[in-house]
């Protein structure tokens, strides 16, 4: 019996996954536990297994193709098997057989051009096309019945398209040249003459990895459907820097970054307001505090939540949040605690590249950020009227002006630095 495998779903805010690789191909031999294709969410990489023994028939999707949840994205079974039922769940399936019963149709080819296509591929009525390939043909204007398949049994793929276009491109170049000539007879503006100047050597062109495109879109939103701006403030950092010298005295794991956070869940409840998301205009206070941490990994920024921080003391936070770095770098943490939506606040700390001062972008539907800076020792005059050189650690939170006045951010960061100047050997370690 043919075993449809789906898209699994990766947390609750989860609609679509990206698959990045297949791992068998149609007639491969399957053994029950071996991994059929990765993929991943905005923020994480997952394997899926075959769940029982048998042949692979066939895959709906390609790689890099973007899959919604729960559809069918490949069938295992016996061999010879019908998975054309399956095509169902998947608007323009793209599965392949090497059976030839199943070698029939998979895109009906525009109206318009349906009788060349009859006279053109032996009267068959239907063009093999990937999703990939069929969406850029679309975008293109590319006529499909001029397209030449190079995938499995003639199938069009998306470099057919991208060939295609190429092709275009280089004729029209070509018969365009008398004409373009003309036109550069004429002062050349400043862009054009920037853009006539570079040459296919000076440059590489690098597509955007699929997590790149999903950060971009999420940052882009943020940016245009909010109302940020940022507030910058700097804390004495004598008592945080006393701290950490006698932690590492007594070989205990404390980061400043673990103190930072631990100041600022602190200082978040006292001020419920910014503990908060927006969301249809309303305000959702949160009682917990859900700590959203950025950490930096090889695949791109990942912000993993820390859940209910206010119940946990300064060792618990600082291992909970190593646990969930460790998670997020090895790729496997859990989807529900990288949605935005898990975390009420967010901590993104660049103090250890050197940052005196940046500007950090909400996680929405959350109402601000707090960017954390690098130490900068500067002078301070003292109650005796001396001067002294004295380690400031830069705040800069940025808030969504729709859910907080200036005042309320103010006082908030202001309490954050407070809660960091509070910060004793004897308060934290005892």
């Amino acid at each position: 019996m043919a075993i449809p495998i789906i898209m699994p779903r990766q947390g609750q805010s989860v609609e679509t996954c990206i698959l990045t690789s297949l791992l068998k191909s149609p007639g491969d031999q399957v053994k029950k536990g071996e991994i059929l294709f990765e993929y991943e969410t905005d923020k994480a990489s997952f394997e899926e297994e075959a769940s029982e023994d048998g042949v692979f028939l066939g895959a709906f999707f390609e790689e890099g193709d973007e899959v919604p949840v729960l559809k069918t994205v490949c069938v295992i079974g016996r061999e010879g098997e019908d998975i054309s039922q399956f095509s169902q769940d998947n608007k323009y399936p793209t599965f392949t057989d090497s059976h030839e019963s199943d070698e029939t149709v998979n895109f009906e080819a525009p109206k318009e051009t349906r009788q060349t296509a009859l006279s053109t591929k032996n009267s068959e009525h239907y063009i093999r096309i990937s999703p990939r390939a069929r969406k850029k043909a679309e975008i293109k204007n590319v006529p499909i019945n001029e397209l030449s398949g190079t995938g499995p049994n003639g199938r069009i793929l998306n470099r057919d398209v991208e060939q295609w276009l190429q092709t275009k491109k280089s004729s029209s170049s070509a018969k365009a040249t008398p004409k373009r000539e003309k036109i550069q007879a004429q002062p050349p503006s400043e862009w054009a003459t920037t853009t006539t100047l570079l040459s296919k050597e000076d440059y590489e062109i690098k597509p955007l990895t699929n997590i790149r495109k999903i950060i971009a879109r999420a940052m882009h939103q943020s940016l245009q459907s909010s109302a940020q701006l940022t507030h910058h403030l700097s804390a004495d950092a004598r008592g945080l820097l006393a701290v950490r010298k006698q932690a590492k005295k007594e070989n205990v794991d404390l980061t400043l970054n673990d103190l930072i956070c631990y100041a600022t869940v602190k200082a978040l409840k006292k001020f419920p307001q910014v503990n908060a998301h927006l969301s249809n205009e309303q305000l959702r206070l949160y009682k917990g505090v859900h700590l959203g941490i950025a950490v930096d990994t090889e695949r791109g920024l990942m912000v993993p939540t820390v859940k209910n921080a206010d119940d946990l003391n300064i060792h618990g936070l600082s291992s909970k949040m190593h646990e969930l770095a460790s998670a997020c770098r090895k790729g496997s943490i859990d989807p529900g605690l990288i949605a935005p939506e898990a975390a009420s606040f967010t901590i993104s700390n660049l103090g250890n590249y050197g940052v005196e001062m940046f500007t950090p972008v909400i996680n929405l539907p959350q109402v601000a950020i707090l960017g954390v800076n690098t130490i900068i020792y500067r002078p301070r005059p003292m109650d005796d009227g001396s001067m002294a050189i004295i380690p400031h650690l830069g705040l800069s939170l940025t808030y969504d002006h729709r859910a907080l006045d200036g005042s309320e951010a103010t006082r908030f960061v202001k309490e954050v630095a407070n809660e960091i100047e509070a910060l004793t050997p004897s308060q934290i370690l005892g």
